[in-house]
Parts: C-alpha cells; sequence; structure tokens
C-alpha cells in the first residue's frame, strides 16, 4: 500500500494542463468492441481504472498497440469469447466499475454478455437496473446469480424500442446506446443522460458509421446499422480534475493556470466556484486563477444560506462536491453541501474535523460548512483515502494545512489522477510517495 507524505502550507505558481477524461475513457474504450477495424484513442490518461480496462480488453483478444504517451490503437477483430466464461475475467471485471460497460457493445455485435457484480468505489449503493431493464426493452434476456453475483445476459434478437428510463445514469445510458447501435429498427431513449462523455460517444459511434441523432439532449434517438467501421477519437480534458485544481489553487493561495481546459464543455462548474468567492478568468481556452488569500462564500438572492448540491448535467457533478465542501472551510462564509446521489461521500468529513475544520454532518447526504477565513489554518494528520474523488479533496486540505500530513491507501488517487505528485511537485508542492 502506498502513502504520501505531504508537507502543508507550500504556495504553488505555473500552468498545469489537465488529463484525459477518466469518466469517458471508461466508456470510450468499452465502445472499441463494437467494430472488428482499427479504433485508435488519443488523450487517454496513464490511471489504473484506465489501465486495468485496456488489459481486461487485451485479455479478451483485442489487439492493443500503444501509439504514444497518452495514444492507442484497438482492433477487435477476433473476440475469444470464450474468455467470459473463466474466473479470471469475472474477477477482473469485477474490480472495475467501467466493466459494466463490455455489456452493451458484447450483447450488440455477438448477442450475448456475461459479467461478475462490478466493484469500485466505496460510495453507497449504485444499482444496475437502469442497464438492464434497459437491455430488456431491446429484447434481451437475463439471469442474476445472486449467489455468486454474477449477470448472464442473452441479447441474439436485439429490435430497436422506446424507453423511458427512470434515471438518468451516464453509464447506463452509454450501455443502451452501445447494445442499440446494432439493433434492429429505431430506440427512443427519454430521460437519456445528456453529459459531455456521453454526447462524445455518440460522436465516436456516429463516426463508425452509426446513426444518433438528438445528442446533447434527453433524448436520444439510434437507428440501428449492420456494422461498424474503425475511427480516431479524442477525449475531453477531464472536468474532474479541472474543478480540482481551481479548489487546489484557492486553498493553497496559489497563482494557476489550467491548460486547454475545453471551458465549453464544462458547463456551471467554474460559475459555482466563483459562487464560493474563488475569482477565476477565462482566457481563450485556459483558466486563470489568482493567488488570493481570502474568498467568501456568496448567499442567495434573500440572504440565506448558499446550497451546492449535485444533479445530472448540466446541473453540478456530484465528482466535485467533496472539492466544493474542502475549499469552503477555509472560506468567509456557510454554505451547505448536499449530497444527493450517493449516501456514503460525505462519510470523510470526520478528516477533516480532525484537521481543525468546523463541519456538521447533517445526515449521510448534507454537511454544513462554516468557513474560518484562514484564522484557523488546518494542521496536519495522518488519515486514509476512501475513494477517488474523497482522496484528491484530502491532499488538498494536506496541502494548505500547517506541518505534516500522511495519505495511506493512495492507490484510490491514482484511479482517477495520473502522476497527481509529480504534476503538483512541478509546481512547487512538497509530496512524497512512499509504500
Amino acid at each position: 500500500m502506498a502513502s504520501f507524505r505531504v508537507n502543508g502550507g507550500t504556495k504553488l505558481k505555473g500552468e498545469i494542463t489537465p488529463q484525459g477524461a477518466k469518466n469517458e475513457a471508461l466508456q470510450i474504450l468499452c465502445a472499441v468492441l463494437l467494430t472488428p477495424e482499427e479504433v485508435i484513442i488519443n488523450n487517454l490518461p496513464n490511471i489504473r481504472d484506465v489501465n486495468k480496462l485496456i488489459e481486461l480488453l487485451s485479455d479478451m483478444g483485442v489487439i492493443v498497440k500503444k501509439l504514444g504517451p497518452e495514444s492507442y490503437s484497438f482492433t477487435a477483430k477476433n473476440i475469444k469469447l470464450s474468455y467470459l466464461e473463466t474466473e479470471e475475467y469475472l474477477e477482473k471485471a469485477s474490480g472495475l466499475r467501467g466493466s459494466v460497460m463490455l455489456l452493451g457493445p458484447l450483447l450488440s455485435r455477438f448477442g450475448k454478455g456475461r459479467i461478475s457484480k462490478p466493484g469500485g468505489d466505496k460510495i453507497g449503493r449504485r444499482r444496475m437496473d437502469t442497464h438492464f431493464t434497459g437491455f430488456q426493452n431491446l429484447g434481451a434476456k437475463f439471469h442474476y446469480d445472486a449467489k455468486k453475483g454474477l449477470y448472464k445476459i442473452d441479447g441474439s434478437k436485439l429490435k430497436g424500442a422506446y424507453m423511458l428510463l427512470d434515471e438518468a445514469s451516464v453509464t447506463g445510458t452509454a450501455n443502451i446506446l452501445m447494445a442499440a447501435a446494432m439493433a434492429e429498427g429505431k430506440t427512443t431513449i427519454y430521460n437519456a443522460a445528456c453529459e459531455p462523455y456521453i454526447q462524445q460517444l455518440c460522436l465516436m459511434i456516429n463516426s463508425m458509421g452509426g446513426k444518433i441523432t438528438g445528442i446533447g439532449s434527453n433524448l436520444l434517438e439510434i437507428e440501428g446499422v449492420k456494422s461498424l467501421k474503425g475511427t480516431t477519437h479524442r477525449l475531453l480534458p477531464d472536468m474532474i480534475e479541472i474543478g480540482s485544481f481551481i479548489g487546489l489553487a484557492a486553498m493553497t493561495q496559489s497563482e494557476i493556470t489550467i491548460k486547454n481546459a475545453q471551458v465549453d464543455k464544462l458547463g456551471i462548474i467554474p460559475d459555482t466556484f466563483r459562487r464560493l468567492g474563488i475569482q477565476l478568468e477565462i482566457k481563450g481556452d485556459d483558466i486563470f486563477i489568482p493567488a488570493k488569500k481570502h474568498f467568501e462564500i456568496d448567499t442567495f438572492i434573500d440572504g440565506s444560506i448558499l446550497t451546492v448540491s449535485d444533479a445530472i448535467w448540466p446541473g453540478f457533478t456530484p465528482d466535485l462536491l467533496s472539492i466544493v465542501l474542502v475549499v469552503a472551510t477555509q472560506a468567509k462564509g456557510t454554505v451547505l453541501v448536499h449530497q444527493k446521489m450517493f449516501e456514503s461521500r460525505l462519510f470523510f468529513v470526520d478528516k477533516l474535523i480532525d484537521m481543525g475544520a468546523q463541519i456538521i454532518l447533517c445526515d449521510p447526504h448534507r454537511a454544513t460548512v462554516i468557513g474560518l477565513d484562514r484564522k484557523y489554518p488546518l494542521k496536519g494528520i495522518r488519515m486514509t483515502s476512501p475513494d477517488i474523488r474523497a482522496g484528491v479533496s484530502l491532499l488538498i486540505a494536506a496541502m494548505s494545512a500547517e506541518g505534516v500530513s500522511i495519505i495511506d491507501n493512495v492507490e484510490q488517487i491514482d484511479r482517477g489522477y495520473q502522476y497527481i505528485d509529480q504534476r503538483l511537485n512541478a509546481l512547487g508542492a512538497d509530496i512524497v510517495r512512499f509504500n
């Protein structure tokens, strides 16, 4: 198990370029199974979850070639469907949440799929109903072995259908539209997720010869085609990493420029951080955050306490609520952070309270943060990273704290952020990785 030793109180300065989007990468990598032809993907982040999925694709028979530091070629011409029956496949798939999106392309192209219950972050229940109800609407039949946690699906006769999703699940939408890409007839998905990453997946499939309309809306229409061809695709910059860097700059009183942020795809993320009092300037496609000691949390128009909550796109992404919570501890004012989607994601606040933050955990979904305006700096402690986003939030807290902090289980952070210690050290941070 690896750990970080963080010497806090160091101000950073310089430019940093966000990695390719993790959540988009997991969808796009699964989509290479839709065609026997070569698919080239650029701007792939070198992170644990992505690398594990690439390894799993290779085990399935996909020919993988590394073309450059962030570019790969994938040719899924000869897939070993027998590998899906092995315990090795089930074990590897169960350790990766994104593996569930292998099912859509497998059903679309081969008419069958098999997977164990996926793992991932320990942030509460993340149900699979939307995925499987969508497959059933297309005519698939599935069996769940509760004892083994094993899903078996027969999709040999997929036909287009109208469906109204019970939740605008991003991975559910991705899975269903990949399954529908080569289903017979027309599929309509209402209440579809419309995140930029879903838009990217739709554009990729269309570049492969697919027929998807309504891209960017919550009403997608997919006209099934007989086959799909190869393509070249480039991932967006990771909006979660961009938000993390904005919060980091504010907490450490640092002057940072985030390069090539593709600002038009960030939705309300910049404005949400502005409401926390953070000054940021958009310069072309870059975001400049000047060094400031004080920032004051906004209120609603009637003067009531600001609430920041997560919502489906174009609302605020739940992956950045942990960052908002940490940043608010050193702002001036009070904010209620409302995490609606996952009931265990706020439990890391006990570590921040140990560091000296004033936070009231109201219930598993809500926390009230009383900003101290830097009158009482956070102090370094030893803590453990519970998941990707909380882990980075604790890293940001440690970098702004007085003294030395130790963060254990940083493999969780590595799942979503590439070379994070090296990249931040290049800006002036003092982070040492050790076992």
